[in-house]
């Protein structure tokens, strides 16, 4: 039997991974797990959580699949990207996925560009029908610094680790990304040592790119990669 463990990222919940595992599963057998990282979830409650918890919860999740399956899959995105690339330089894992995995963050000229939408959209009184607005107002007012320092010494303390991943891996990139910016998905590229890897960039897709208008030509790449 197969498995598919889907991490979500930094402030974020199993959503961000959702449409992808629901494509898996409508077209595979495979188990898909989406475990909600601690203090995260649709409440944030993210004081006073240490970036050991959030990969101690991915190590629990993956072990557990690796107990039932033969063969397990880890996807990551975003902050879980990271993750899941430390599960794949530790772990028997037969493949890997990363979905705007953040070895870096923030990409300026984009996300200026996306602010400059958000203050037109405020001045002809539409800034509640702005996409990224609803998705990241509530994250930015309810995530203390604490956890930003978290989420860093976590990037951090994995790059060392990712010339240790040698498994096939699958790197994807939005190209209108104003969180994680395009130079992240070429690092990831060249520094995973597998024999076998893949790079794709999908045309207009910004963060959430499991949310992107394509992405079901995205999933239909990632599932031939791992069959």
């Amino acid at each position: 039997m197969t498995a598919c463990l889907c991490i979500h990222g930094f402030t974020g919940a199993p959503n961000e991974v959702e449409p992808l595992a629901e494509y898996l599963l409508e077209h595979t057998d495979w188990e898909c797990a989406m475990p909600v990282l601690p203090g995260h979830g649709e409440l944030l409650q993210l004081k006073g959580v240490s970036f050991n918890e959030w990969i101690h919860c991915a190590e629990r999740a993956l072990e557990e699949l690796l107990e039932r399956h033969e063969e397990v899959y880890v996807v990551g995105f975003s902050m879980g990207g990271m993750i899941a690339s430390y599960l794949a330089a530790r772990y028997p894992v037969k493949k890997l996925v990363l979905l705007s995995a953040a070895a870096f963050y923030i990409n300026p000229k984009q996300l200026r560009a996306d602010i400059i939408n958000m203050c037109r959209d405020l001045y002809n009184g539409k800034l509640f029908e702005n996409e990224l607005f609803n998705r990241y107002s509530y994250k930015i007012k309810t995530t203390p610094l604490s956890a930003t320092i978290q989420f860093r010494k976590l990037v951090r303390h994995i790059k060392p680790l990712l010339e240790s991943v040698t498994i096939p891996t699958f790197i994807a990139q939005g190209d209108s990304d104003g969180i994680v910016p395009l130079k992240s998905a070429d690092y990831l590229y060249q520094t995973i040592k597998a024999k076998k890897k893949k790079i794709v960039y999908m045309k207009n897709s910004k963060h959430l790119i499991c949310h992107c208008k394509d992405n079901q030509a995205l999933f239909s790449q990632i599932l031939n990669f791992l069959s």
